[in-house]
């Protein structure tokens, strides 16, 4: 097996390479889909929070910060063992760190039955963080593995399929999240905070099958070789800079979920109760969705016959559904926006770093036209944001550990911790919004995805410097 890993990295051309690299390729991307479905969940527990706690919109970002912040935490734990004590992947393996990482998400959703019980906002924070740390230990041990089932020039293609159906869970996760907490168990009477314990408790049940699941299948060990001490990774200076584009893409893209429910629910755009609201939030997961399913085409080894098939059919396929989701009068709205994205792939020209940069412009000016307009144009040009983020973390996350080699897994590490820009840009929002209102608070965002647009131009480039001697 060894080998065969070895042979899939070196050429990509074996075929017995490529199908004894499916089945850990499916299992893994099973695993993002999970991880996706309850991630989003947040965005549900924001204004449910808001209004049984009766918070300001700062206080109830703070879920957020609870969340992404127990990433930076775990993924700094991590770094500084790989510093002292040599990479933790390379001695329990890919497998262990996600039956670990299971573990420790499973321990964080059952805390939310105490804290429903008592109806402490802070024991619902604490509990958020727990599962955030078992999150971090996923991300650190599943992007880098399915980077390396294959070779490194289709890493972006790998990323952006494993990533798509993260975004199937993202997108069904508001429609059942929403349904669930603002509906079903809100109907029995509970206090607005109880409504979420049941939920989080078949969670905590869903991470303990997968983890025994994790534990007997058999997937292959593939590694770099054995990562030394010290932090070698830092001596790549388009790491670093990826790692502040990580940073600032997470904390954009989930700063604009958190605050869609609040936004549609102004009178000036579309004057939405929570219920209503909380099924756009999946539009804004759906375009994450559809976006990542074409990139993993674009940026694959397909021939030039098949991408352009499979790039026209996707957005008629994703219109379709809209239609029997939502009828004609949202079709004929989100149709210019697949458009859009169609011909931004077009330009892309199935190249990481261009197609990154392009769509991160088009963010730009799609949250320039938010801020300054108002009614369904502010709304949609809000939620098609999903559209043109989506490929954003796969990219930028490809193109960061590109070249490193034996670090691959200590650079995870860096990039994965930088989710903290998730724990910090929304409650950053929030507080902007408390001071100039909801709208002209995506300022934040727009800015964060600026950036994002540089290093897809020119950041990732910047090698031929150090910042420290080996």
């Amino acid at each position: 097996m060894a080998s065969i890993a070895q042979t899939s990295r070196s050429s990509g051309s074996s075929s017995d390479s490529t199908v004894n690299s499916r089945f850990p390729f499916a299992v893994m991307t099973a695993l993002f889909f999970i991880w996706g479905f309850m991630t989003v969940f947040n965005d549900i527990l924001i204004p449910r929070f808001k209004e049984a706690f009766e918070l300001s919109y700062f206080q109830a970002m703070l879920v957020q910060f609870a969340f992404f912040g127990a990433y930076f935490i775990g993924s700094l734990i991590y770094f500084i063992v790989s510093v002292l004590a040599g990479d933790p992947i390379a001695r329990v393996g890919y497998k262990n760190g996600v039956v670990i990482g299971l573990l420790i998400s499973a321990l964080g959703s059952a805390l939310f039955y105490p804290a429903a019980n008592l109806l402490s906002y802070p024991l619902f924070l604490g509990a958020l963080f727990v599962v955030g740390l078992g999150f971090a230990m996923l991300q650190i041990a599943a992007n880098p593995y399915v980077t390396i089932l294959g070779p490194e020039r289709t890493a972006s293609s790998r990323l952006n399929l494993s990533q798509a159906f993260n975004s199937v869970g993202t997108t069904t996760g508001p429609l059942i999240g929403g349904w669930l907490i603002f509906q079903y168990f809100a109907k029995t009477g509970a206090h607005g905070a109880e409504s979420v314990k049941m939920p989080y408790m078949m969670f905590c049940g869903i991470f303990i099958l997968l983890a025994v699941i994790f534990y007997f299948i058999h997937l292959p060990n593939i590694s770099e070789e054995k990562i030394e001490k010290g932090a070698g990774a830092l001596h790549y200076p388009h790491l670093v800079l990826g790692i502040l584009a990580i940073f600032l893409y997470v904390g954009g893209e989930v700063a604009i979920g958190s605050a869609i429910i609040s936004f549609l629910g102004q009178p000036h755009i579309a004057g939405l109760g929570e219920l209503d609201a909380s099924k756009f939030v999946a539009y804004y997961w759906g375009g994450l969705m559809v976006g990542r399913f074409m990139g993993s085409a674009s940026l694959s080894d397909m021939t030039s016959r098949n991408k352009t098939i499979f790039l026209a059919v996707l957005p008629v396929v994703a219109l379709l559904a809209l239609a029997w989701v939502g009828g004609l009068g949202i079709v004929k709205i989100y149709a210019p926006l697949l458009a859009v994205l169609w011909l931004g792939f077009q330009l892309g020209q199935s190249k990481a770093d261009r197609t990154l940069a392009i769509f991160s412009l088009i963010v730009v000016g799609l949250l320039s036209t938010a801020i300054c307009t108002g009614g369904k144009l502010a709304m949609w040009c809000v939620i098609g944001v999903g559209l043109f983020t989506s490929i954003g973390w796969s990219n930028t996350f490809s193109l960061a550990i590109e070249g490193l080699g034996k670090y691959k897994s200590q650079a995870s590490s860096l990039l994965v911790m930088a989710i903290l820009g998730g724990a910090i840009l929304p409650p950053l929002q929030g507080a902007v919004a408390d001071k100039i209102g909801i709208q002209l608070s995506f300022i934040v965002p727009l800015i964060a995805y600026a950036y994002v647009a540089f290093y897809g131009l020119k950041g990732h480039k910047i090698k031929s410097w150090r910042l420290s001697d080996q």
